[in-house]
């Protein structure tokens, strides 16, 4: 792996691909996701864009450009349907599928490319022998966010949404395709159970909501999704792609919920909303690719990863959410973006985004500034008393001294720490600013490997673009 430093999100702070379903092909990892827009105001607002890196190198990315437009869609005339999460898989013939839902429509579509990084062309819609889409035939369920695996002449198509009180949706679907990736060759067939339909089935608590995913690792399946809970991905396993799935666990939720390795496992660390991803091996080791959101809503996504850990019997270790991809601890010295925070918090708990259109102005959020082509700098806005970011982790060796960029009206004090609730290293004097302005302070951090925590102490409300470590 490259010594090139390694961050989430792990693209540039202007650009939010959620959803992200990562590949190997060749020697680079391509990262396939829906596209949010800064400031938007519904999910998926752009055309599909893809990013890659080289295998050898998560800490340098490279942006394809557009790689499928919502208008080449024939269904899509008006423009109406948003390109919402998509999945791809090769085909017998080499060639990379593309298969997406879109937002006003319930059938699936598919598209082509003889490149992993495109232009696709619009290919088709799946469905029955007799020419019915899926998702049109009597009987069959709405379809949404697909995931797909080939193998041999057989794609396996996993879809569906479930949500909290609707009876009418069962749960996660499997529909087997044929050699030409559109025709069905076996009926849709439930695999995992939504949230009305749980009970007796091992799932309870984390029943399927959306975001089906599948990998295969070793001679066992790993279904993917995003449960009720809808901030975790949890996963099932089994011997076989078509059905017999076992609840195993969660993936990583993006809040930290259920870690309580550094805190109380019902803490929220982040606040959060919907989540999608799956999990991809790079190199020796297995990444879990997911989404936090920023902006104070659910619609400003921004794509991260986490390495996982495998225990013996093939059940996954839940991942935290670090600012540093889990590759490597980020250097104990220079210069650091404070959109980088895995963790965002006051005093008061909170989950979800806590919003009703917009965000409560108590809460602190990662926003960025709006610049020429959208791509400011990124930074947390908001930071009133209690207000913390955390970054995790650094290997600090002889840092000596701490310096803060801010501004805002506000007066009072950054405390820093290396645990969420430990006690302060020592702070830095905060005071009014029209403009960004640096502020230095002789603060000695233990070395080692070490958190992170900034909190405000004070009055008013101060942005926060970011900090140096120095010796």
């Amino acid at each position: 792996m490259s010594e090139n430093q390694v961050i989430n999100p792990y693209l540039p702070n202007w650009e939010y691909v959620p959803d992200g379903e990562p590949y190997v092909f060749g020697d680079r990892v391509y990262v396939y996701g829906s596209h949010d827009f800064f400031g938007g105001d519904v999910y998926c607002m752009g055309d599909y864009v893809c990013w890659s890196a080289p295998a050898n190198d998560l800490g340098d990315w490279r942006c394809e450009g557009v790689i499928y437009r919502k208008d080449q869609d024939p269904e899509n005339g008006d423009l109406q349907g948003n390109l919402y999460a998509p999945d791809v898989a090769v085909g017998p013939d080499g060639r990379y599928y593309l298969y997406y839902v879109l937002s006003s429509r319930d059938i699936v579509s598919v598209a082509v490319s003889d490149k992993p990084q495109g232009p696709f062309d619009f290919y088709g819609y799946v469905r029955y022998e007799d020419g019915t889409r899926l998702g049109e035939k009597a009987g069959d369920e709405p379809q949404f966010d697909p995931g797909v695996l080939t193998e041999g002449d057989h794609t396996y198509l996993y879809t569906g949404f479930c949500g909290m009180g609707d009876k009418s949706r069962h749960g996660a679907m499997c529909t087997v395709l044929g050699p030409d990736m559109l025709t069905i060759v076996e009926a849709p067939r439930f695999v995992a159970p939504g949230v009305m339909y749980g009970q007796g089935t091992g799932f309870e608590g984390h029943e399927f909501f959306e975001a089906p995913s599948i990998r295969k690792r070793g001679g066992l399946y790993y279904f993917i999704y995003s449960s009720i809970k809808f901030h975790e991905l949890c996963y099932a396993v089994s011997n076989k792609p078509t059905g017999g799935f076992v609840y195993g666990g969660v993936i990583i939720s993006s809040c930290d919920m259920g870690i309580s390795s550094y805190k109380p496992a019902d803490k929220p660390m982040y606040y959060t909303a919907n989540n999608h991803g799956s999990m991809e091996k790079i190199g020796e080791d297995w990444y879990i690719f997911y989404h936090r959101h920023t902006n104070g809503t659910n619609y400003s996504r921004q794509g991260c990863f986490e390495k996982l850990r495998f225990r013996e019997d093939g059940t996954i270790v839940q991942a935290e959410m670090t600012s540093c991809g889990s590759v490597r601890p980020l250097k104990g010295e220079g210069w650091y973006p404070a959109y980088i925070a895995c963790h965002l918090f006051t005093d008061t708990e909170v989950v979800y985004v806590p919003w009703s259109g917009w965000m409560d102005d108590r809460f602190p959020k990662i926003t960025q500034q709006i610049e020429a082509g959208n791509r400011g700098i990124g930074y947390i806005a908001n930071m009133r008393n209690t207000a913390t970011a955390g970054f995790r982790y650094f290997d600090c060796r002889g840092v000596r001294k701490v310096s803060v960029r801010t501004k805002g009206y506000a007066r009072g004090k950054l405390e820093i720490r290396t645990a969420w609730d430990g006690e302060a290293l020592g702070s830095i004097p905060i005071g009014y600013a029209n403009v960004w302005h640096d502020t230095e302070a002789e603060i000695a951090i233990p070395d080692g490997v070490q958190s992170l925590y900034f909190t405000f102490v004070g009055q008013g409300h101060m942005q926060f673009a970011g900090f140096e470590l120095k010796r």
